[in-house]
């Protein structure tokens, strides 16, 4: 190769990459604060309260409800009764969980959604690994309440002691994701 291709050649890799950081960027706080912002839209208190949207749209609720009924099934698999509304878990004799905003993943479903479209691969290949990581991410946040229920429910004693679940299970799933994300990218990279 002569100097002046080299030099094409990084500056296109350069433009791909700053293209990548900036798509990142915007996809990931277009997605994080939309959801914010709908968020707001859906709850009677918030600051964009609209109540038809609320009521034909309410996409937060609706993954509340995604996440609670599994977990309750799987707590009671186990063996305890559970009770639940559209909000919380009641495990009998056990803990009581409230689902809030912030226990619905939607932060680090942000991120993947922003780092896969944003990353230069083919369509089937983006659609592929956002769902298959957006899966991944509802099985793992189902696990977690159920986990979380009968870490409770079998270990009393524990329950004013664990209010970093949300950190571990960030932590936990980020370190997934980026696994994933890691394979996906060498196996959507062109080796030259």
């Amino acid at each position: 190769m002569t100097d002046t291709t080299v030099k094409d050649a990084k500056k296109q890799a350069d433009r791909k990459a700053i293209k990548f950081i900036v798509g990142l960027f915007v996809l990931y706080i277009l997605f994080s604060q939309g959801n914010l912002f709908m968020y707001s839209v859906m709850t009677p208190t918030g600051r964009f309260y609209n109540p038809y949207l609320a009521e034909h749209f309410d996409y937060i609720q609706g993954l509340k409800t995604a996440l609670i009924t599994p977990a309750v099934w799987i707590i009671k698999l186990f063996g305890f009764y559970a009770i639940h509304n559209e909000m919380d878990v009641l495990v009998v004799n056990g803990p009581y969980l409230r689902i809030n905003y912030s226990c619905l993943g939607l932060g680090v479903m942000s991120f993947l959604a922003a780092f896969v479209l944003a990353f230069p691969a083919s369509w089937k290949s983006t659609l592929k690994m956002l769902i298959i990581g957006l899966i991944t991410i509802y099985i793992l946040n189902v696990c977690r309440i159920a986990g979380l229920g009968l870490l409770f429910g079998y270990f009393q004693s524990q329950r004013n002691y664990f209010d970093y679940h949300h950190e571990i299970f960030n932590v936990i799933v980020y370190i997934i994701i980026f696994v994933m994300l890691y394979i996906w990218i060498r196996k959507n990279t062109v080796k030259g």
